[in-house]
């Protein structure tokens, strides 16, 4: 009977956005960085976003990418 959930569970995972708020998206992004990512340009290529828009979006907050931390300081 739980087959028939699997295809949108699937489709929802393949349709994931990055968080729209900058507040959010700090977050977001940095925990990935932190956990799953060597790098910006990895994170972005995984997960299919422009790194001109995430580093747009939280220098909004006054975040800056540092490539030694690989975090948004």
């Amino acid at each position: 009977f739980g087959c028939g959930n699997t295809g949108k569970i699937k489709e929802k995972r393949e349709n994931f956005m990055i968080p729209k708020d900058p507040a959010m998206l700090l977050g977001f992004v940095n925990l990935k960085l932190r956990d799953f990512y060597k790098s910006l340009d990895e994170l972005c290529e995984d997960l299919d976003v422009e790194k001109e828009e995430i580093v747009a979006k939280l220098k909004t907050l006054d975040y800056a990418y540092d490539e030694e931390k690989n975090q948004f300081v």
